[in-house]
């Protein structure tokens, strides 16, 4: 596609890209920084081309080797629920980046993006869609998710994008005092799990039903 067509997507988006932050906001997402980073976020550059006129309804869509690119409404969700009452995300670990657009989300919001992906062809899409989003604040790393980064924790939000049948024990560890993590938990029936750490301990909330692609070990 030449530039200019590409141009093209990009001038008709911004109206279809500004109606799905009015459903978002319609269906409950409050926070405006979290709204105004979605409206930021060409989804339409990370998903098939021949998706590309579906990029902005709220839903989730193929990447290809088993995975999806997430639904906007949980996207902006899990990130309301780990920036709400915040001045900011801090520095943030994302679990499961895919072709990247939830770090570019994320990236709006705070300085340090660091995101993990076990499949390396993914891991590629996401480092070329970075790349010409420009957007060098994200750290991508081929890695198994459920062990987390330890040697650049600990984080002041994590945030999952696969769902385990518990919630890793790494992920607990490389939270900082003060840290909220965000994450699907189950196998058929699936939940999002809220946790805080504070000085006492972890404290943990079971929030919406949802649906994501299984947390897997080892790296592709």
């Amino acid at each position: 596609m030449s530039s200019g067509g590409l141009h093209g997507i990009g001038m008709t988006s911004q109206r279809t890209r500004a109606r799905m932050v009015e459903r978002l906001r319609e269906k409950g997402i409050r926070n405006a920084a979290v709204l105004n980073a979605i409206a930021a976020v060409p989804r339409h550059l990370f998903v098939e081309e021949a998706l590309a006129s579906r990029a902005y309804e709220d839903t989730a869509l193929p990447l290809g080797m088993g995975q999806t690119i997430s639904q906007p409404f949980v996207v902006a969700r899990m990130i309301e629920l780990l920036l709400n009452g915040r001045p900011g995300l801090g520095k943030t670990l994302e679990v499961g980046a895919g072709c990247g657009y939830q770090a570019a989300v994320l990236a709006q919001l705070t300085t340090e993006v660091y995101a993990i992906e076990r499949l390396g062809p993914l891991l590629e899409k996401a480092k070329a869609n970075m790349r010409a989003l420009k957007q060098f604040n994200v750290r991508l790393k081929h890695a198994d998710g459920q062990l987390g980064l330890p040697e650049a924790g600990p984080f002041d939000s994590i945030i999952v994008a696969a769902a385990g049948l518990k919630v890793p024990q790494a992920l607990l560890e490389q939270l900082a005092e003060g840290g909220r993590l965000v994450l699907p938990v189950g196998a058929a029936e699936q939940y999002l799990s809220f946790i805080e750490r504070t000085p006492q301990g972890f404290t943990e909330m079971r929030l919406d039903a949802v649906r994501f692609v299984p947390l897997l070990a080892g790296t592709q």
